[in-house]
C-alpha cells in the first residue's frame, strides 16, 4: 500500500527548491503557504513560549526567523506583540532574494521586522539572539544539513530554540494534501505539500536530530494540525 511507505522518510526534490522557478510562481507559492500558516495557527506555536521568554525581560525580545520565506511568520509575531503589548525586534532570513523581497514588500510601512538574505547552510547566523525560530524548513535537508541548521541556531541564540515543521504520518500526509488543494491556487503548493509530508521527520527523529545537534533537554512535541514543535532552552 503507497502509505505504508510513509514509515520512511522520502526526499524529493520539490518545486520550491528549484533555483529556475519563475518569481511570479514563486510569489504565488509563497502566498499559498503563508495562507496554510495562518488557518494552521503555525505562528501561535512559536508566540506562546516567546511570550513566556518576554515577561523575563526590561528589553525587548530579539528574534529571528530562519528560511522565513515571505516573513508571514515573523510580521503574525510581531501583530501577536504589538496586541499584547510585548517590545519584540524581529528579523527574518532567506536563502532566496525573491522571498526576501516579497517580505520586505509585506512589511512595508512597518517599523518590524527586518528581513536580510542569507544561506544558513553556507554560513553562520548572526549571534546575539533571544529566541531563534524556524518554521517548514527542516524537513528539506538531509540529515547531516539539519543538524548543522541546528547547530546554527543555537550558536545564535542566548536563550531559546524553536522548530515547527511537519511530522510524518499517514493522517498528516492525506491532511496536507487536502489542505494545499483548498487553500491554494498554486501548483506549487498542491505539488510539494505531499511530498513535505513524506520528507518530513517523525518526532522520534526529530529528537535524535537535536541530541545530535547538542540540543540537550530538547523536547519534541505533536501538534495539531499535522505539525510538530522542538523547544529547546539554554541550560
Amino acid at each position: 500500500m503507497f502509505l505504508s511507505a510513509l514509515r520512511d522518510r522520502d526526499r524529493r526534490p520539490e518545486l520550491m527548491d528549484d533555483p529556475a522557478l519563475p518569481p511570479a510562481e514563486h510569489r504565488r507559492a509563497l502566498a499559498g503557504l503563508a495562507r496554510i500558516n495562518r488557518w494552521t495557527g503555525a505562528a501561535k506555536l512559536l508566540w506562546q513560549p516567546l511570550e513566556r521568554l518576554a515577561a523575563g525581560l526590561s528589553r525587548p525580545l530579539r528574534v529571528l526567523d530562519v528560511a522565513t520565506g515571505s516573513g508571514d511568520i515573523p510580521l503574525a509575531l510581531a501583530r501577536y506583540a504589538a496586541r499584547a503589548g510585548v517590545r519584540m525586534d524581529i528579523a527574518g532570513c532567506d536563502i532566496r532574494p525573491v522571498a526576501v523581497a516579497e517580505a520586505g514588500r509585506k512589511a512595508k510601512g512597518t517599523p518590524a521586522p527586518h528581513f536580510f538574505v542569507h544561506d544558513v547552510l553556507r554560513d553562520p547566523l548572526p549571534t546575539g539572539f533571544d529566541a531563534v525560530v524556524c518554521s517548514l524548513f527542516i524537513h528539506h535537508l538531509d540529515d547531516p544539513d539539519a543538524i548543522r541548521v541546528l547547530e546554527r541556531m543555537k550558536a545564535a541564540t542566548d536563550t531559546l530554540v524553536l522548530v515547527n515543521d511537519l511530522a510524518r504520518g499517514r493522517f498528516n500526509y492525506v491532511a496536507v494534501a487536502f489542505a494545499a488543494r483548498v487553500l491554494s491556487r498554486s501548483r506549487v503548493v498542491h505539488a510539494d505539500g505531499p511530498l513535505s509530508v513524506r520528507a518530513a521527520f517523525t518526532v522520534a527523529e526529530m529528537k535524535r536530530l537535536a541530541a545530535q545537534a547538542g540540543l540537550t533537554g530538547a523536547t519534541v512535541t505533536g501538534k495539531f494540525p499535522c505539525r510538530q514543535l522542538l523547544t529547546w532552552e539554554k541550560p
